[in-house]
């Protein structure tokens, strides 16, 4: 039984908090609320008594989430692996669109206990954690992690420093990757792990490189913004690069200044890009691969592809371009400019109009919480510096006279309604190019997000096209 408190007095503790939330809550709400309402309710019921079992203390729900507080951390990520575990089981018969998926934040901090209520930093980080957390994740901080490392039988994921809004100092994050959690609220097979190592540039630069399935292998290069570990769980990436990975053993890497590679370097250019394949390349026993460019690494795919024919089998190319968007007019140029320079002062803000831009042009019809997902994790791949060095390099890329001289097979696909790379820059990449088979599929989104029917088609061509 709680301990009663008295109303009008305040104090303050250290405490271990829970924060958790439904992932896509509106969405559900609107396409069926009372449906939505009993499960939550239900879904409450089933998991009221895991939290008392673990000595915990519901200290507010709201709409889709809740606040607990337990006497000690190492109940309070008991109690999260515990109700992760249930809701896997629930969500295992329900159909996909109507999951109910939890975020879950725990951190150990200073709290103000005002009546029954819990106030302060320490709360304010746990639900900060809670909203960095993947669908169906558990993301703890730092001084939690201190706590329970060695005494509960979980494997952690290092995510480094995060900048959460409305928090003064960064906050030392640690996400959950046990087996219990890993890929079961999109059915996964269990045993679809990825690998993760390093290699270095040739100037030097620690570059993030991961593994994942079995099979032959295939290549891929980095686009926009990536990072290993959001992007295997995400749900912009999460779908393409398992079922990639369901047929081949998955190769890919982050671009140098992003994701887990180094942030600072100096170099920014496509031969430098170029270069970081080459050093991955070199790394893995593999000689010969098909490779598969997205977005900007199609061109980076095509610029390797001439200079070690003998290492590219097939190239299949998604979304892309030859010539950045700086060199194909005056007022491109501008545009980019100006883009650039917002990006340098307010990328890392609390506002997030910048970074919208890109979410309406990348993804113009995908559901509300994969566009706030997105966002928000725009700023946590990478530095405000380095995102608007990055763009502007993107926009200086030319490889149009390479396109004649690429000799391995290639695949080029692009979306009629892509607003952020036309498809007119893609039918021009595949004319240049001798022999391109090219496919126009439908939809606007810059990638294919889960449920679309593109995504059938995207791996039904790669798939015609690899000969399997």
């Amino acid at each position: 039984m709680a301990t009663p408190r008295h109303p009008d007095r305040i104090e303050r503790r250290l405490a271990a908090i829970l924060a958790a939330d439904v992932v896509g809550y509106s969405r559900l709400m609107g396409a069926n609320e009372a449906a939505t309402a009993r499960d939550l309710r239900e879904h409450r019921t089933a998991i009221d008594p895991i939290v008392a079992n673990h000595a915990g203390r519901i200290v507010k729900t709201t709409g889709d989430g809740a606040l607990v507080e337990f006497p000690s951390i190492v109940a309070a990520v008991e109690c999260a692996m515990a109700m992760q575990k249930l809701m896997a089981e629930r969500n295992a018969a329900v159909p996909q669109d109507r999951r109910m998926l939890f975020r879950i934040g725990v951190n150990l901090g200073d709290v103000l206990i005002e009546g029954d209520d819990i106030l302060g930093d320490g709360v304010n980080v746990a639900a900060r954690l809670e909203s960095l957390a993947d669908p169906g994740g558990i993301c703890i901080s730092r001084q939690a992690y201190e706590q329970v490392e060695g005494k509960l039988a979980l494997q952690f994921r290092e995510l480094g420093p995060q900048h959460p809004k409305n928090i003064a100092k960064p906050v030392e994050v640690y996400a959950i990757s046990s087996p219990a959690l890993s890929g079961t609220p999109w059915g996964a097979p269990a045993n679809l792990q990825q690998e993760i190592y390093y290699c270095r540039a040739r100037d030097g630069v620690r570059l993030a490189y991961a593994k994942a399935g079995q099979g032959p292998p295939l290549m891929k290069t980095p686009n926009w913004l990536s990072h290993l570990e959001y992007d295997w769980q995400s749900p912009v990436w999460r779908h393409i690069l398992r079922g990639l990975a369901a047929d081949h053993t998955l190769i890919r890497y982050d671009a140098r200044g992003s994701g887990l590679s180094d942030w600072e370097v100096g170099a920014l250019s496509l031969d430098a890009w170029v270069s970081d394949l080459e050093a991955v390349a070199a790394t893995l026993a593999v000689k010969r691969f098909p490779l598969l460019g997205i977005s900007q690494g199609c061109a980076i795919s095509i610029a390797y592809a001439v200079r070690h024919p003998e290492r590219v089998s097939h190239l299949v190319l998604y979304g892309g371009f030859a010539l950045g968007a700086g060199k194909r007019s005056p007022a491109a140029r501008k545009k980019l400019k100006a883009m650039a320079t917002l990006m340098g002062l307010e990328w890392g803000a609390d506002s997030p109009a910048i970074r919208q831009m890109f979410v309406a042009e990348l993804f113009p019809d995908c559901p509300k919480e994969v566009g706030d997902w997105f966002n928000e994790r725009q700023r946590l791949f990478t530095s405000a510096e380095y995102a608007s060095r990055y763009v502007e390099a993107v926009g200086d890329i030319d490889v149009t006279e390479l396109l004649a001289k690429v000799t391995v097979p290639t695949l080029v696909m692009h979306r009629r309604g892509d607003l952020r790379q036309p498809i007119e820059e893609g039918r021009r990449m595949a004319a240049g190019i001798p022999g391109a088979h090219f496919v126009a599929l439908e939809g606007r989104n810059h990638v294919p997000l889960e449920g679309d029917p593109a995504v059938e088609r995207f791996f039904e061509e790669i798939r015609l096209f690899l000969g399997g």
